[in-house]
């Protein structure tokens, strides 16, 4: 997954702005087959703009391995510990304002106020947000974006796009990434959105040795996993069991299903005091499949984020050594 930097304030809203109107007009210049075709793609979690997307992937990986991750590697060396983290501590209390604006807009009231409790104790107590006091006390660290506002909305995500320097985003959260920066009051600071790149580069460290090393395809494993954290935000954390089926070829899927009258679907199964008993109706097996595959991926983002978090502290280790 590859993190966003910005270069400067007035230089970075510009090229963002270009990049991201010229990514919204793709679409518009569609005939209407076209469009029927990119929301079966959409649906089928195809990549409608793969060849793009690969290139600017390549092409962002060679900038990170010669530019970023250097910048990102001295930061790591120079920064006492204390400090990267109050740091990181800061910017995310920053976006601690846009969080509890899209709270309200979502409809979202009793996390609003959560929210806004939280951002005003890490902004008093906390100096500044330098200090997570407010996990201390036990007020949860919500993330929500225009994006996630857009989607409570009924925009659809659009097409997965991955661009220069700033990385996989989709059509949808790429233009609302516009109003999250005006929103943000660090965007109006010189120098700030450096110090927030380099920070965002150094935590993201763990995480992309893991796809460089476990990785078959990095871009698709990228892909894949933006994808499914946004859905993720999106709904809250929970599980939609219809998006998991739909990376199944149509002609496997119906080959495995049984036939009515089948001896399959009156396979017996064990229950938890070993006795037998017949399947339950086609319905109840999706039921069963779907929630089987909930805790399936659960599971993979576990084990992704604890691999992540052995990784960097794998490398804090050989830093301090």
């Amino acid at each position: 997954m590859f993190t966003q930097l910005h270069p400067g304030k007035n230089r970075a809203l510009l090229i963002e702005v270009c990049l991201l109107t010229s990514a919204l007009l793709l679409p518009g210049c569609a005939s209407t087959e076209k469009r029927d075709e990119l929301s079966v793609n959409e649906a089928g979690h195809a990549d409608p703009y793969e060849g793009f997307n690969r290139s600017m992937y390549g092409f962002n990986m060679t900038l990170d391995k010669y530019f970023f991750k250097p910048v990102s590697d001295g930061y790591k060396f120079i920064t006492p510990d204390f400090m990267e983290t109050g740091v990181n501590n800061f910017f995310t209390n920053l976006k601690g304002i846009n969080v509890v604006l899209n709270d309200v807009l979502q409809g979202k009231f009793q996390q609003s106020a959560s929210d806004a409790g939280r951002f005003l104790t890490n902004t008093t107590i906390g100096v500044g947000g330098l200090i997570d006091v407010a996990s201390e006390v036990g007020l949860k660290n919500n993330v929500e974006d225009f994006g996630q506002t857009l989607a409570v909305w009924g925009v659809g995500q659009g097409a997965y796009l991955v661009l220069p320097v700033f990385g996989p985003t989709t059509i949808r959260d790429g233009g609302a990434g516009i109003l999250d920066r005006a929103a943000n009051p660090g965007t109006y600071v010189p120098g700030t959105g450096i110090l927030e790149g380099i920070n965002d580069r150094a935590n993201a460290e763990g995480a992309l040795n893991f796809i460089n090393e476990a990785a078959l395809d990095p871009y698709v494993f990228t892909r894949e996993s933006f994808l499914q954290y946004r859905r993720n935000l999106v709904n809250d954390g929970k599980s939609d069991s219809a998006n998991y089926d739909l990376d199944i070829d149509p002609t496997v899927d119906a080959a495995s299903e049984p036939k009515p009258g089948s001896s399959e679907v009156l396979k017996p199964s064990l229950d938890t005091t070993n006795k037998t008993e017949q399947s339950g109706s086609p319905s109840t097996q999706s039921a069963v499949g779907a929630t089987a595959d909930t805790k399936a991926f659960d599971n993979m983002l576990q084990s992704f984020e604890e691999a992540s978090n052995k990784l960097d502290k794998l490398s804090k280790h050989r830093r301090r050594r």
